[in-house]
């Protein structure tokens, strides 16, 4: 029988080409190479990446930088936002909302408001008294700012803003903890249209050229403590998905991406009424050999659909705070279920509670279960054969994809203590971003050994942009793609 091979304009037209090396079989690999490196070249359409793991493969990609050594260029990027840019057609796209006089400042580190909590209950205050503290010290509330929300499109080569358009004005729909941003979902694309979503508020989406196509206002709904949102869109075929785990009501939804309508709403049966149902992690599309589903982690269980909204499968043993995102590697799903939750490794095709059990670490779909190795906001990234989970205090672990075998837990240096951004890995060597602006080199491989450290001495939590051989790191004041010189 003979295997007839996809044409390459049709390659270069395809949303995910990756998929068509799976699907054309071996006797096509070496044919269709080319055009998947290609495709990656010229794209990072969504955070995290093609795949939702971002490993870069160009050979150039810069391993050393500094706020002048290895940068092609640098853009002020005015107000505040932790989206991540993604970039489409030679351009990068990103968000941001700048604020009509003064916005509380970002803090580096996660402890900051228990310790907080922890001095005023030694004075002897209630915890409505704590509350109302602590609110006051860390919550920037709706009554007081005034934003202006913006998505930004810069040439990818010169970082020359190409236009800029403000796609809502107003108060927030909600709070933000200082640790967050009013924009902090990243923009997701399919070449074609750029979708923007701000969660309790809605979803726009706009031409290559800024021109605005559709918007869907969203109704409002309660998150924890107003520490404000996070999760990002994702796009399934004709789809794009979002996941709103609120106090109210967690749900999943999809649109048409064309028109902006809505085509399905499910739900979610997570998490406890009275305790916390808020959820910032974003889904993942999981296109497996079986079929293509939708995952989306959620306090306490994360849960995985199909495309009309249908439950596939669901798995308990999630934290109550979900932020990291699922991603595939090597056939496997894994999902890191939050700070002092399992790393889990699945097998596609399953169906129900697949729940390990108390006491067990696999089963007929789990793989393998590493309990509490699961991280608070750092995604994990899988690269070599290894998968790397790094905390937000700074330690690293790396696991064997295969087994889940811990290789090598250690603290990455004694300064490095505070991590939001997900590590990234090309060239054998794994990258992690602090909240400080400096970025450890670590060699990638069963043995820990710190290579060196980049500094940009910017506040950074978003994720970069890999795209041929540039990488864009957006800190809290610029945006910069950092690219090896000739």
């Amino acid at each position: 029988m003979t295997t007839r091979c996809p044409e390459p304009r049709r390659i270069r037209k395809a949303a995910d080409p990756y998929i068509l090396l799976r699907r054309a079989g071996p006797a096509c690999a070496l044919f269709l190479a080319p055009y998947l490196v290609h495709a990656q070249d010229i794209a990072w359409p969504q955070f995290r990446g093609p795949d939702s793991n971002p490993v870069g493969a160009h050979a150039r990609l810069a391993e050393r930088w500094s706020k002048t050594e290895n940068v092609e260029w640098s853009q002020e990027i005015p107000g505040r936002g932790w989206s991540s840019p993604i970039v489409a057609g030679g351009k990068v796209y990103l968000t941001t909302a700048t604020t009509e006089g003064k916005s509380k400042p970002p803090q580096i580190g996660t402890e900051y408001s228990n310790e907080y909590v922890a001095e005023l209950s030694k004075q002897g205050l209630s915890q409505e008294q704590v509350l109302e503290r602590v609110t006051a010290r860390d919550i920037e509330l709706p009554k007081e700012v005034m934003l202006h929300y913006f998505l930004y499109c810069l040439n990818l080569k010169s970082g020359k803003v190409e236009w800029k358009k403000e796609f809502y004005t107003g108060r927030p729909p909600g709070g933000r903890h200082r640790k967050n941003s009013f924009v902090s979902e990243s923009p997701v694309t399919d070449g074609k249209l750029i979708y923007v979503y701000v969660t309790n508020l809605g979803l726009w989406a706009f031409d290559l050229k800024g021109k605005r196509a559709w918007s869907t206002p969203l109704e409002a709904n309660p998150m924890y403590l107003d520490f404000g949102t996070g999760s990002s869109p994702a796009l399934a075929e004709t789809l794009l998905v979002i996941v709103n785990d609120n106090e109210k009501q967690p749900f999943i939804a999809a649109f048409d991406k064309q028109t902006g309508k809505q085509v399905w709403r499910t739900d979610r049966d997570i998490g406890e009424k009275g305790r916390r149902r808020s959820g910032w992690a974003t889904p993942f599309v999981w296109r497996n050999a079986l079929r293509t589903e939708i995952v989306a982690v959620g306090p306490g269980e994360v849960l995985s659909y199909d495309l009309t909204g249908k439950e596939l499968w669901r798995m308990s043993g999630m934290s109550g705070t979900p932020i990291p995102t699922p991603f595939a590697y090597d056939g496997l799903l894994y999902i890191d279920g939050g700070r002092g939750a399992s790393l889990v490794a699945l097998r596609p095709g399953a169906a129900g509670d697949i729940s390990p059990g108390e006491g067990k670490t696999s089963n007929e779909f789990v793989v393998w279960s590493q309990a509490r190795a699961g991280t608070y906001l750092p995604s994990p990234v899988a690269y070599e054969g290894g998968v790397y989970v790094l905390t937000e205090t700074g330690i690293l672990s790396r696991f064997d994809a295969r087994t889940g075998k811990l290789t090598y837990r250690t603290r990455i240096d004694p300064a490095a203590t505070a991590f939001t951004t997900s590590p990234w890995a090309y060239n054998g060597k794994l990258f992690c971003l602090s909240e400080e602006g400096q970025t450890f080199v670590i060699a990638a491989g069963e043995h820990f050994q710190l290579l060196h450290v980049n500094e940009l001495d910017d506040m950074a939590q978003a994720s970069p942009a890999l795209v041929g051989e540039r990488l864009l790191i957006r800190t809290e004041h610029r945006l910069y793609s950092i690219r090896r010189g000739r």
